[in-house]
């Protein structure tokens, strides 16, 4: 298979109410604080990119920042992984359906507008297919065994699809303009690189060794490496099964004239990813592991030379303001003890409230420690709610504490 270079080795490795909103924000003091408005209403950003790892609430930052955008006057789409039930109900796109659809409910006082979808990986690797191959052979590729379990199950096929949809969303953007803002929430890996890592690793898979041997022809001077492939073969024929071994094989001969254009397909997407039309925001919680992800991912994108607006870290815990110290707290209960009232409620709500600020407290040094790492990193901290996000209501309040960041942070640098 000849193909062109891959994604990695071309380039260098390397306005609604907000005042009752301010309280509730985590006062984690980060160096800088995301603007997260000025970056939603910067029209020379086309892509927003959500990443982090899984589980640290991308999905649902990913449609409040669409649904924001959309009522300060973008006309928005969002690219939606996997959501949450009462939030893919709530926007309108209760079945899975690879084709963005309008969310109704939005303002449109500010003349914006907003599409949501969710990525289907199989169909959009059969459109793929499709459009790279005649209709005999698209038909041969996707009926074969080999083939469906690819594009259905293996690893990085997600991460790659949701590349691939971003592509094409931008070309119909341009091309149509019915949208002037695509935001992506990234699949829910383990890894956030996962994101940037899936093209090269499924084109490193289709493009190996051994699926080149299942290409060698059997005559000519080929024929002493398959005497000794041919070994090689029977004996994973024994493991796998003549059938799937075959299936592999027609799989790989029908897909090798179309491997160019997936390199070609992939390779332009991630020169996308590094225009200054896009903006990754990196999503984690206040947690060591998925801070620590998220430093490994701000590295990386500074050796791929991608454009970095900003982290969000979510679900903060936060106190009252004017609470007892935890100390006070813990002083209060000793006494209490002391006067026979250990088994009391006042002393369970004040080990209760004790334990919640060394939490804070251990959330704001992870906070500031990675500030410290990259203090060129802007900031915002949206606090953990008492509720599920399942309704545009639930989005816009996600909204309303991201854009007071700004104001909160001006607030307390004057008090």
């Amino acid at each position: 298979m000849n193909a062109p270079p891959s994604p990695r080795s071309a380039t260098h490795r390397s306005s609604r109410a907000t005042a009752r909103v301010g309280p509730l924000i985590a006062t984690h003091d980060p160096a800088l604080v995301l603007d997260v408005d000025a970056l939603l209403d910067d029209r020379s950003r086309a892509i927003i990119v959500c990443c982090g790892s899984g589980g640290v609430g991308k999905t649902t930052t990913s449609a409040s920042l669409a649904l924001r955008a959309a009522e300060r006057g973008r006309k928005v789409v969002v690219l939606t992984i996997d959501p949450a039930r009462r939030l893919a109900q709530s926007m309108g796109i209760e079945a899975l359906d690879n084709t963005p659809r309008p969310v109704p409910g939005v303002d449109p006082a500010a003349g914006g507008s907003l599409d949501a979808m969710m990525l289907d990986m199989k169909r959009t690797f059969d459109e793929v297919v499709q459009s790279q191959a005649s209709p005999e052979k698209a038909r041969q590729i996707l009926d074969n065994p080999f083939y469906i379990a690819v594009s259905s199950s293996f690893a990085g096929t997600q991460e790659y699809m949701a590349m691939e949809k971003l592509g094409q969303l931008d070309q119909d953007a341009r091309a149509s303009g019915r949208w002037d803002l695509i935001v992506v929430d990234t699949p829910p890996s383990r890894s956030a690189l996962d994101f940037l890592d899936a093209p090269e690793r499924l084109s490193s898979f289709l493009d190996g060794r051994f699926m080149k041997l299942l290409l060698v022809p059997a005559r000519g001077p080929a024929r002493l490496m398959t005497a000794g492939f041919g070994m090689v073969t029977n004996a994973i024929t024994k493991i796998i099964g003549a059938q799937v071994l075959q299936d592999m094989k027609a799989f790989v001969a029908a897909f090798d004239t179309l491997f160019g254009g997936f390199r070609q397909r992939a390779q332009r997407t991630f020169e996308l990813l590094q225009d200054r039309r896009t903006a990754f925001l990196v999503i984690a919680a206040p947690e060591p592991d998925a801070l620590r992800e998220a430093a490994y991912f701000v590295e990386r994108l500074r050796e791929e030379s991608m454009p970095l607006a900003g982290l969000v870290v979510n679900r903060a815990s936060s106190a009252a303001d004017g609470s007892l110290s935890s100390h006070a707290a813990m002083t209060g209960v000793e006494k209490l003890r002391s006067a026979g009232q250990g088994d009391g409620l006042a002393v369970g709500l004040l080990r209760l409230h004790a334990d919640r600020l060394v939490v804070v407290e251990r959330e704001k040094r992870l906070t500031r420690r990675f500030a410290t790492s990259h203090p060129d990193v802007p900031t915002a901290v949206l606090p953990a709610l008492s509720t599920d996000v399942h309704d545009l209501d639930g989005l816009r309040r996600i909204g309303d504490l991201l854009g007071a960041q700004m104001g909160h942070s001006s607030d307390q640098q004057g008090a």
